[in-house]
């Protein structure tokens, strides 16, 4: 693993310092890992989403689409989960 070090403003390292007391992480280390995880997923899902509404629409959404959706678990359910 490698080490990177920062520099923050004595007002965010006092909020770094309440979030890793407040919501249970073991080091500051371990806060900001997770930000940087939940920004990368933030990131990816930003891709998706912008990817999805670049793309060709396909048929609706309606509740006959719904309904054959529901099906088609039930039947992979009734098949033992193997489609």
């Amino acid at each position: 693993m490698s080490t990177m070090n920062i520099s923050l403003p004595d007002s965010l390292k006092s909020f770094v310092d309440e979030q890793v007391s407040q919501r249970g992480y073991g080091t500051s280390s371990e806060y900001v890992r997770e930000l940087i995880r939940k920004d990368q997923d933030r990131l990816q899902l930003r891709t998706l989403l912008l990817a999805g509404a670049a793309s060709t629409p396909t048929a609706s959404a309606d509740a006959s689409y719904f309904e054959g959706l529901r099906q088609r678990v039930r039947n992979n359910d009734k098949a033992g989960g193997q489609e």
